[in-house]
């Protein structure tokens, strides 16, 4: 969008000039009165009170899909497309959990994606290590419900989580490049 020199304006001064150019957002602004109080959050925060209800059936379906990607590398190994549908999986938790209200599950899942993340080879990671990752997931999903297992599976994650760094620490005790991203601080457990 060019402007012409007529709407272009130069204040000259001694040792200075000034360019004033015309604010093309001027057209497209929308002016409200002023009783028109339209809160965006209050609207956002409404809209997914509505979908809510929806949350416990949306990460039933994510956790069936983490599922599913372990038991296809039990089955077949790790593969390339294996590995990145299981980081895909719990990636994807992990970035849901907080919003459709299991950070539990978040903080486990992002547990799992450090350890597919930095382990030097995936298909020496202890099977149980990934076994109870996708377990604790499941059981924090599944049994959401009361004030007692809420507070059994932040421990859980907790030390799930205490474990694998454990792991990743020794399995890269020989990538020193790699241990500074591992022992960096991440999402911890809510509370």
């Amino acid at each position: 969008m060019a402007n012409s020199k007529a709407d272009i304006e130069v204040k000259k001064f001694a040792d200075h000039h000034v360019i004033t150019q015309p604010n093309p957002l001027r057209k497209v602004l929308r002016r409200v009165a002023d009783d028109d109080i339209d809160d965006p959050v209050a609207r956002a925060e409404k809209a997914l009170a509505g979908l809510s209800g929806e949350f416990r059936q949306w990460m039933e379906i994510e956790v069936d899909r983490l599922a599913d990607a372990h038991a296809n590398i039990l089955k077949s190994g790790f593969t390339q497309k294996a590995r990145d549908e299981l980081f895909r999986a719990a990636h994807d938790i992990k970035g849901d959990a907080m919003t459709f209200g299991f950070p539990p599950a978040g903080a486990v899942a992002e547990s799992l994606c450090r350890i597919i993340e930095h382990a030097p080879d995936l298909a020496r990671v202890p099977p149980d290590l990934i076994t109870h990752h996708i377990n604790a997931i499941q059981a924090i999903v599944h049994e959401h419900t009361r004030l007692d297992t809420i507070s059994v599976s932040k421990e859980l994650s907790r030390r799930l989580r205490g474990v694998a760094d454990e792991y990743l620490a020794h399995a890269n005790r020989d990538r020193p490049e790699h241990l500074e991203a591992i022992m960096a601080p991440s999402i911890a457990p809510t509370d």
